[in-house]
């Protein structure tokens, strides 16, 4: 069954409960719940949540629209009001679709899959929907801070609240760490029951054993300025964990595409109509201080001069941005659509999977771990994994010739250091290796302060870089107390600057600089 069939198939079977449920010969089914997995088969749900998960997080939407100028892997051109931060302030066309949608969307739909897996007594089912939906949560608190988390998504349950109380992140986090280890556990005996209805693994209960682990893995550092106790624990647990964490390029979480027009990958859905993205100054200097061989797969050559790649300064103004329209970089041609309204030629975009999680990042995250001591690790095992991580993204990238690779590990910037220079150089090369994942990238650089020449642009309406985004403004409207007691809690107001709980400590992080992201 091909990518097309399976969300048809998904399609399908969510229109016919609604069918159903409106047929006026059937008015004994009329107190039926078209919406409910009794009317879905769960494989059917779980397809359209991935697909939901993927497209919201590393699409079009936060990703290509919000979090690549963030995290400074992109800038904009012609309407750099995102890229100052204006767009980004809680509008009707920006946080809401980050907040309010996953709720209604893709974390309900999970829910049901749990809910159907759980009574069936099948972890192949719930075991991985409950790592997906652990995938989504950590990106809307790594996103908002304090969210919804126990009580959300509760509201047809008698009693429930239809105001839920937002959760210390602290909270949040713990029961991810348990979630994770419960669903690893259960893999171990579980059946194959989603099948070709997974388009990340294709229901293969190792694979997602993996892939929770190396989430956990994730998860774990990003608390490591602020609790480095736990942060090593959960380390230790998750690669002593059941299938262990990714070892190879063969374990990543890799969503393919059909291409076919209908499932087409989004950020090359983005570029159909759209010329207005140009490759940052920030990352493209990394890059060509290195002679980094992902260049030409990252970026196209500037239309001024072909024989150069350029990236641009982020944060302009639409009249200083302009200028940079011929003479900076476009992302790369596998990013793009084969016919465009910028005339881009030779774009393979279509079907470019989207990477939702890497071996090259867990190889980073062992390599930050290990010169922390962190987990049982020791700096001595550094650099084989920073080796192991640098040579996994060029591969994962296309690029695989030896000797391009051995040259690259032995350029004098990317040649390992010891003490807090390789521990600089670890975190700034998992940052490049994030390119297409903004929102990751830029909570790695929230926690870790690399590269430290991402600053906000001229034009920015602020002299910080965002620490967080501001809640949805519907929430002011349907949920203003639980909102005005989730700001009190994180000791903060509903703004840019306000840290969250991770996020408290950052002078822990060995590579912190004096003035990190300000201006």
């Amino acid at each position: 069954m091909n990518m097309k069939r399976i969300y048809g198939v998904a399609a399908a079977a969510l229109a016919l409960g609604g069918a159903v449920a409106c047929n006026n010969d059937k008015l004994t089914e009329l107190n039926r719940n078209p919406n409910s997995p009794e009317e879905v088969p769960a494989s059917s749900i779980f397809t359209t949540a991935e697909r939901n998960t993927v497209s919201r997080w590393l699409g079009n939407g936060y990703d290509l629209r919000g979090m690549e100028w963030v995290a400074q892997h992109l800038a904009e051109v012609q309407y750099p009001d995102e890229d100052a931060y204006k767009r980004l302030l809680a509008a009707a066309a920006t946080t809401p679709g980050w907040f309010d949608n996953p709720y209604v969307s893709e974390l309900e739909d999970l829910r049901q899959v749990i809910k159907r897996g759980l009574a069936a007594k099948d972890p192949g089912t719930y075991a991985p929907a409950y790592i997906l939906r652990t995938l989504g949560f950590a990106y809307m608190t790594n996103t908002f801070g304090d969210v919804p988390y126990f009580s959300a998504l509760a509201g047809d349950s008698v009693g429930a609240s239809l105001s839920p109380k937002y959760d210390p992140q602290k909270d949040i986090y713990a029961d991810f760490f348990k979630t994770l280890d419960d669903a690893t556990k259960a893999l171990a005996t579980a059946d194959n029951s989603l099948g070709k209805a997974d388009p990340l693994y294709g229901g293969d209960p190792k694979k997602w054993q993996k892939f929770a682990n190396s989430l956990r893995l994730r998860l774990a550092m990003q608390l490591s300025n602020v609790d480095a106790a736990t942060a090593s624990a959960q380390v230790a647990a998750a690669l002593a964990a059941p299938g262990g964490v990714f070892t190879s390029n063969a374990d990543m979480a890799v969503f393919q595409w059909p291409g076919d027009g209908v499932y087409n990958n989004p950020w090359s859905g983005n570029f159909i109509s759209r010329d207005d993205h140009r490759m940052s100054q920030t990352l493209m200097n990394v890059m060509l201080a290195s002679s980094d061989p992902r260049i030409p797969i990252f970026a196209q050559p500037t239309v001024a001069d072909p024989t150069k790649y350029a990236g641009m300064p982020n944060g302009l103004t639409q009249a200083t941005a302009q200028p940079y329209f011929n003479i900076s970089s476009r992302p790369g041609k596998i990013f793009w659509p084969p016919a465009n309204s910028a005339a881009v030629s030779g774009g393979t975009g279509n079907a470019q999977p989207t990477f939702v999680m890497t071996y090259a990042e867990v190889a980073f995250l062992e390599a930050e771990a290990a010169a922390r001591s962190l987990g049982g690790l020791t700096p001595d095992k550094a650099q084989g994994f920073y080796n192991a991580a640098i040579t996994a993204s060029l591969n994962q990238w296309g690029v695989t010739d030896a000797a391009k690779i051995s040259a690259f590990l032995a350029n004098a910037n990317i040649a390992f250091k010891s003490g807090v220079s390789g521990q600089d150089q670890i975190t700034t090369q998992e940052w490049v290796a994030l390119y297409t994942d903004g929102g990751q990238a830029w909570t790695l650089w929230r926690r870790t302060c690399q590269p430290n020449t991402l600053k906000p642009g001229p034009a920015a309406i602020i002299n910080t870089v965002p620490r967080r985004m501001q809640y949805s403004t519907n929430e002011y409207l349907v949920n203003a107390d639980q909102v005005t007691a989730a700001l009190s809690q994180m000791g903060g107001a509903d703004e840019f600057t306000t840290r969250m709980y991770w996020d408290k400590n950052p002078t822990a992080a060995p590579t912190f600089t004096t003035g990190c992201g300000t201006r």
